[in-house]
């Protein structure tokens, strides 16, 4: 392992925009030569002499031709994004023209930026630690308002800002360690064992909340994984097709159509939703539907929220009253779904249990079970702590941090000696810079920007 170093001084260029469709393409700019070699092809007020922040109106020349009329950021360094000298083009989003002008900068000595290398110059310039760099291809990925929230959260430095702030107040402590350690033959205590364990006691319950968040934010990142079940024949693909307003899942009156899990996605107020119909909840001799129902209750085991699909008018109270004695075994918050009002007025009025009417085949009631659903979420996110996990790396880092702090309060508990102490203390902080990025490996870093697009 080892300490990150500032970044090598080559000047990078690439396409910042997407390609195609817009009128408009960004070509950014970033090094020690990114000013006068853009300078030395600009036409219009000289780049050398301006300042930071500022906007120039000029052309493009190429072999003394008029190429593009266009728009030019310059930034000084450290006060841009990478920490370095930078230079943004806005010119017409032409093919020709962007290659044009990334042509003349490759002419001039200028290298082809790598996947998420302005990110990484960004990071190891110090611009942001390596968590808050993450945070940007989760904010580019973000499909939805909510994990587009989570990442802005993140970029802002909300969970990294804490893991700082607590990994100062131990390195306090930690320092106090390492001096006894050189006064070990006066045989003093420099450090306060029981404020240490107090730390580390009051750190691990956040800890542990954040880690708990983990399977939530992974959720809203990916999608609301929720399980339609139900009885054979109960309208559970009928509903699914009607929810994504597309024929997703087979319908058929025969029991036992469905015999593995279909899966698809739809946004409600925010909030992405990966719906994924089922088989039939059922006893079955048949071995093809027999893995299907298998599967089903896999599903039910991985997702956040069920909806109970039964036939509001064959269904009894009782058989109602014992699924739901089964949902409850599970743990998860689930909405009970009265299908078929279209066939006849629903006879079926429970006493005990609430549910939402719907005809999945006439598409009536949607919009209350859409509410529902958004609602059901929107109470179990309030449980959730201020800050979420969402990055798999992040998970185990932490996973790290919490060992390493147990082992510290175990050995604390027995009276370790300060020398082993010292140790457990060094292993804490190791782990928490691997997370930030102060100690970190250079495959570690091509794997994590690698991840990135061109450009960013």
């Amino acid at each position: 392992m080892k300490k990150i170093q500032a970044y090598q001084e080559s000047t990078i260029v690439a396409l910042a925009t997407g390609s195609g469709g817009g009128a408009i393409a960004v070509i950014r700019i970033s090094g020690a030569e990114a000013i006068s070699v853009v300078n030395s092809f600009f036409k219009g007020n000289s780049l050398a002499k301006a300042k930071g922040y500022s906007l120039h109106l000029g052309q493009i020349m190429q072999k003394g031709k008029l190429l593009d009329q266009v728009l030019v950021s310059v930034f000084r360094k450290p006060k841009s994004y990478t920490g370095e000298d930078m230079v943004e083009i806005s010119c017409h989003n032409s093919a020709f023209i962007v290659e044009s002008i990334i042509g003349l900068c490759l002419s001039r000595g200028i290298e082809y930026a790598k996947a998420g290398e302005f990110t990484q110059r960004a990071f190891l310039n110090g611009k942001m630690n390596l968590m808050q760099a993450e945070s940007i291809a989760d904010l580019i990925a973000a499909e939805n308002a909510s994990s587009h929230e989570l990442a802005i959260s993140q970029l802002r430095g909300g969970i990294s800002k804490e893991l700082q702030e607590f990994k100062s107040a131990l390195m306090d402590f930690a320092a106090l360690i390492e001096l006894e350690l050189d006064f070990s033959e006066e045989d003093v205590s420099f450090a306060q064992r029981t404020e240490l364990q107090k730390l580390l006691e009051n750190y691990l319950v956040s800890l542990n909340k954040l880690l708990d968040s983990f399977e939530w934010g992974n959720a809203v990142k990916q999608g609301i994984p929720i399980a339609i079940i139900g009885k054979p024949n109960a309208g559970k693909s009928t509903l699914l097709n009607a929810l994504v307003n597309e024929e997703r899942a087979i319908v058929s009156p025969i029991a036992g159509t469905t015999r593995d899990t279909i899966e698809d996605q739809i946004t409600i107020e925010r909030i992405t939703f990966r719906l994924i119909d089922t088989a039939g909840l059922r006893e079955s001799k048949d071995a093809i539907e027999s893995i299907g129902i298998a599967k089903a209750y896999q599903t039910i085991e991985k997702a956040h929220l069920i909806l109970y699909v039964f036939d509001a008018v064959a269904e009894t109270e009782a058989s109602l009253t014992e699924a739901i004695i089964d949902l409850k075994k599970y743990k998860k918050m689930y909405l009970l779904v009265a299908n078929k009002a279209d066939l006849r007025e629903v006879h079926f009025e429970s006493k005990y249990h609430a549910f939402t009417t719907v005809s999945a085949k006439r598409k009536t009631g949607l919009s209350t079970l859409k509410s529902q659903m958004v609602s059901s979420v929107s109470k179990h996110a309030v449980s959730q702590p201020q800050q979420v996990l969402t990055n798999i790396r992040h998970y185990k880092g932490l996973q790290n941090v919490k060992s390493a702090l147990e082992a510290i309060l175990k050995g604390l508990e027995k009276g370790i000696y300060t020398d082993l102490l010292a140790v457990e203390m060094r292993s804490a902080l190791h782990h928490i810079g691997e997370l930030t990025g102060e100690i970190t490996q250079d495959d570690i870093l091509a794997n994590i920007f690698g991840k990135f697009c061109i450009g960013k």
